[in-house]
């Protein structure tokens, strides 16, 4: 190692371990002696250039002091950028007259690991020695304040910028507002910066400004700059589009259909060429999707050309269209779309949006293979490091019934956050496993991790599905003495235990002392402990409650109609049924799903509309057939 000692000193020294010659003969040792003049140290600079192992850097700074070297500025320059900051610092302070060059690299060098504060002194000496800081001087320190966060920082070196002239430099500038928008989330400032710029050409300024008025809640600011930009024929980038439909999801139904309307009038109104053409089509195509109205979505995406669907952006808008509407079955097909058509390569909200399809009809085999096809890409790390992921991952696994894979992928995660427990726990309780669940509640208290109502909602359903009365119980007071306030699906959560338990009056007092109206949720489970538990007097009078919150619901008069079936009440089954056919009430059909090599085939209780209906029921017919057969 060198071991530097300041320029201070009367006697400078320094000690070389050498590793094997093999590089030696680079350094040309004999044209360089410490005679050599400077002109001779273009020739050490030029074997600066580029990445190089440790060991052969300190070959070459071993010669640069031998001949003398080490004080031009630009071999200086250039070690400085080999090396971190500790020694970057020793390379630097040995300079005795130090230009612009050298005071850039060492506060980016100092920038890069974080250490601010030496960043600003060595800004703070450069001035002293009346030195003008370059456009690479301030773009290194803007890192500077984006990284510590502090608008202490950024308000000093603003001014600077003023000073000099450099607010007409584009490279300063949008480092400048990229502070503020996304460093700082001062929009006041970047917005004044933006409108200030005298070229705005550049696309990043503009995704900075969308990226802060997205990451501040800003989306009305949001959608209109993004149509501003669309308006001065400008590209946005992965990155903006990103910002934009983070914003759009952000929207409320009525905000939806008034920005549905301004987007479809712009595109009306410029030409199908234009640049973004594509980017608001792709908007569309998500707000649609949001709004509720797939169909729309799936027309928008239809009008896009081939060249428009070779990113993965109107991809992931459309198949996460499709998953929220729960046409899981379209999404996926869609997906394989996507990669067999056009090649495209899916990032991980195109996988999020696919995991949460499979787990919709329990495709456990694709969901696998996605687990697969992200490991076999590189990407094994991105499910340890990116929890939403890696809960997509676990609530598959655990839709699909594969528990020991859910567990397995939770294991993996390396920081566990609330969401990332509260996918294990719901998993758990859905799957029967309430002791589990609650053994995990206690291990994420632990850690430290604070319960949100996710997490209370899991246990209680947990304690739900597995008949754990009494620690219900126990959990919906611990909500209260912990000031939680339960939500009304907390609400119907617990009366669901109630009633599954056979406690229906203690479940209907809970109902009347709630603060909230009965919805669907809690007369079906109440509903549902009644039939459970022959208490058909009461779930008739339930029955009616439940229709009257929900009169399209075919499931009152379903659970209904089958009690009183088993109860040989044959006039009460026909009453309800002419009740349902007078009220227009159609039963939802039973659906199921089969993949067979990759394709997904989707199979509706008594329709005949499938392609291979015929051969179907005819492979039936044979089969009864033969067990009749058989039958003694």
């Amino acid at each position: 190692m060198l071991h530097f000692f300041h320029h201070s000193q009367p006697h400078l020294k320094f000690r070389t371990h050498f590793p094997p010659l093999a590089f030696l003969h680079l350094i040309h040792f004999h044209s360089l002696s410490p005679n050599s003049t400077s002109s001779n140290f273009s020739n050490l600079s030029s074997l600066l250039q580029g990445h190089l192992p440790h060991s052969h850097i300190l070959q070459i700074h071993a010669h640069i002091f031998r001949v003398g070297a080490h004080q031009d500025n630009l071999i200086a320059t250039r070690l400085i950028g080999h090396y971190p900051s500790q020694l970057a610092l020793r390379v630097f302070h040995l300079l005795q007259s130090p230009n612009t060059f050298p005071f850039n690299a060492i506060i980016r060098a100092l920038a890069e690991e974080g250490l601010y504060s030496p960043a600003i002194l060595i800004f703070k000496r450069l001035k002293l020695q009346s030195l003008s800081p370059s456009d690479l001087t301030f773009s290194f320190l803007l890192k500077v304040c984006f990284r510590s966060k502090e608008a202490y920082y950024v308000k000093q070196f603003h001014p600077h910028i003023v000073k000099l002239g450099f607010v007409d430099n584009s490279y300063v500038c949008n480092g400048l507002l990229a502070v503020y928008a996304k460093g700082q989330k001062d929009m006041v400032s970047a917005r004044k910066v933006f409108d200030q710029m005298p070229d705005r050409s550049v696309v990043c300024s503009w995704t900075s400004l969308i990226s802060g008025y997205a990451q501040s809640g800003q989306v009305e600011e949001v959608l209109s700059l993004f149509l501003l930009m669309i308006k001065e024929n400008l590209r946005p980038e992965n990155d903006t589009m990103v910002s934009v439909l983070s914003a759009c999801s952000k929207l409320e139904i009525l905000q939806i259909e008034k920005w549905l309307r301004i987007i479809l009038e712009f595109r009306n109104n410029f030409v199908s060429k234009n640049l973004g053409h594509g980017s608001v089509n792709t908007v569309l195509v998500y707000l649609y999707g949001k709004g509720g109205k797939v169909d729309k979505s799936r027309e928008i995406f239809n009008e896009m050309p081939d060249n428009g669907k070779r990113t993965v952006l109107p991809w992931n808008a459309m198949i996460g269209a499709y998953v929220q509407n729960g046409c899981a079955v379209e999404a996926l097909s869609l997906f394989h779309q996507m990669l067999e058509k056009y090649n495209c390569r899916p990032n991980h909200v195109t996988v999020v949006s696919v995991l949460s399809a499979c787990a919709q009809i329990g495709d456990l085999d694709l969901g696998t293979w996605v687990h697969e096809y992200m490991k076999s890409e590189g990407r094994k790390c991105i499910i340890t490091l990116n929890t939403n992921l890696a809960t997509a991952l676990i609530d598959m696994y655990f839709k699909c019934g594969s528990l020991e894979r859910a567990r397995g992928v939770f294991n993996q995660v390396v920081t566990k956050d609330v969401v990332s427990f509260n996918a294990m726990i719901m998993g758990l309780a859905i799957n029967g496993q309430g002791e589990e669940a609650l053994r995990l509640f206690s291990k994420m208290q632990e850690s430290g991790l604070r319960a949100n109502g996710g997490t209370w909602l899991g246990v209680l359903c947990a304690c739900s599905h597995s008949g754990l009365l009494e620690k219900g119980r126990l959990i919906f007071k611990d909500m209260r003495r912990l000031s939680i306030t339960p939500k009304l699906e907390h609400y119907a959560c617990y009366i669901d235990l109630l009633a599954r338990v056979g406690c229906v009056e203690e479940a209907l007092e809970v109902v009347i002392s709630m603060p909230f109206e009965p919805n669907d949720f809690v007369w079906g489970a109440l509903l549902g402990g009644c039939v459970l538990h022959n208490r058909l007097e009461l779930a008739q009078d339930i029955s009616t409650m439940l229709v009257k919150v929900d009169p399209e619901n075919s499931a009152g008069y379903v659970m209904m109609s089958n009690a009183f079936a088993v109860d040989h009440r044959w006039s009460d089954v026909s009453g309800l049924r002419r009740a349902m056919r007078e009220k227009g009430v159609r039963k939802q059909p039973g659906c199921s799903w089969i993949s067979i090599n990759g394709t997904l085939y989707e199979f509706l209780a008594g329709s005949p509309l499938h392609l291979q209906n015929d051969g179907i029921y005819h492979a039936l017919h044979g089969l009864l057939n033969e067990m009749k057969l058989e039958s003694p």
